[in-house]
Order: C-alpha cells, then structure tokens, then sequence
C-alpha cells in the first residue's frame, strides 16, 4: 500500500517536473539558444522534481510487481 503513495507522490513530482521543464521552453523564442536553455534548466530545482519523480515511480512499480507476482 506504502508503494501506490510512492507512485502517486512520484508522478505528482514527475508532473510539476516536465511542467517547469515545458514553461522554460519560452525562453528559446526569446533569444536562448538550446544551450543557453538547458544551463537554465540545469540551474533550476524544480526540473530535477522530474528525474526524482521518474526515479520514485520507476521503483515503486518493481516493488509494487514483486507484491503482486507470488
């Protein structure tokens, strides 16, 4: 039961992640080039809420498949 929260905590993570990741796409018609746009997300905490959000899910769903395979 504890890895269906952990599911559901990563993929809010996950979520507000790609989200971040998404919004500071608008800097490249500004004037960012690609680089320039992924040192800013690289500067920023809330892109990497993605990768952790990624990585609880990935892990909630191998432990979640070893409870239901027995």
């Amino acid at each position: 039961m504890i890895y269906i929260l952990f599911f559901l905590v990563g993929f809010g993570l996950s979520i507000s992640g790609g989200i971040s990741i998404i919004l500071y796409l608008n800097f490249i018609p500004a004037g960012l080039t690609f680089i320039d746009y992924l040192a800013v997300i690289q500067s920023k905490v809330e892109c990497y809420f993605f990768l952790a959000g990624i990585v609880i899910m990935g892990i909630a769903v191998q432990k979640i498949s070893l409870f239901s395979v027995k």
